[in-house]
């Protein structure tokens, strides 16, 4: 039987200077993202879109999800399968084509996570984790272009 989940939050522009958008370059692309009882999230456009580079923007945002989903099936599909993580990172990259017209997409995205497990006899199976999370990943499984994973495994 299938659940449904349902996710709310608010998103609030914050960038009038009092002009509205009278014109392109009137207005800042300052926003925030609410959620109950979080922390705001401080956001703007990516500052080739006239935003402001020291708060988050959509792209980093969508890319973090990606990271963040597989890292959590990542370490849920560990703990089920006796290999035991004691530190997970990641450092992603998503490459995002922008059209003539404006528009653009997201056309690929690799995960570079960087896995420490406690043993060495865990390594192939840790690495092998990877692929099964993707095809678990709520967020990946959303997403209509390739994904690929670069995991390197250490031993503590």
């Amino acid at each position: 039987m299938s659940k449904l989940h349902k996710y709310t939050l608010a998103i609030k522009w914050t960038g009038n200077k009092n002009l509205g958008t009278l014109n392109y370059s009137a207005y800042e692309r300052s926003h925030v993202v609410k959620v109950n009882q979080k922390t705001d999230i401080l956001c703007s456009s990516d500052p080739s879109f006239r935003g402001d580079n020291t708060k988050h923007n959509p792209e980093e945002l969508f890319l973090s999800s990606i990271s963040s989903c597989h890292m959590l099936w990542y370490l849920h599909l560990c703990a089920e399968s006796g290999v035991v993580v004691v530190d997970y990172e990641d450092n992603p990259t998503g490459l995002m084509v922008e059209n003539d017209n404006g528009s653009g997409k997201f056309n690929e995205v690799v995960l570079n996570p960087i896995v420490t497990v406690i043993d060495k006899s865990m390594v192939e199976l840790a690495n092998e984790l990877h692929h099964k999370a993707n095809e678990y990943c709520f967020i990946a499984n959303s997403c209509n272009f390739p994904f690929s994973h670069k995991p390197t495994c250490l031993v503590k």
